[in-house]
C-alpha cells in the first residue's frame, strides 16, 4: 500500500482484522464503522464508530484495536470517534452477515 495514496477501502481492510471478542465479526462487516475521511494533505485519518451497545463490556478493547489497527498504517494523525447517534442495530451489518442470521 502507498502511504500517500492511501484509501477509504485501505482503512476498511485494516479494520476488518479488528474483531468484536464476544460475536468473533470484525468490526467493519458489523457495521460499526460509521464513517471514515482521509486527509491526505495532512495526514490524519478521521473515524467515527459506534458500539453494539452502549454498555458494552469490551468498549475499551475495541476501542483500543481500532486505534493501534488505524496507527499501524503509519499514515500520521489518528482521529477516532465514538457515537451512539444513530444506535446500532443488526440491520446495519453486512449483507453477507444479515444473509448469514437471517434478518
Amino acid at each position: 500500500m502507498n502511504k500517500q495514496n492511501i484509501t477509504k477501502k485501505d482503512v476498511e481492510k485494516v479494520l476488518k482484522n479488528v474483531f468484536d471478542p464476544e460475536l468473533g465479526i470484525n468490526i467493519v462487516d458489523l457495521g460499526l464503522i460509521y464513517q471514515i475521511k482521509i486527509d491526505k494533505k495532512r495526514k490524519n485519518i478521521k473515524v467515527l464508530m459506534t458500539l453494539t451497545s452502549i454498555t458494552c463490556p469490551f468498549n475499551t478493547f475495541l476501542i483500543k484495536q481500532t486505534e493501534e489497527a488505524l496507527t499501524n498504517l503509519k499514515f500520521g494523525k489518528v482521529d477516532l470517534q465514538l457515537t451512539f447517534d444513530p444506535p446500532w442495530n443488526p440491520k446495519m451489518m453486512s449483507s453477507n452477515l444479515r444473509k448469514k442470521f437471517k434478518l
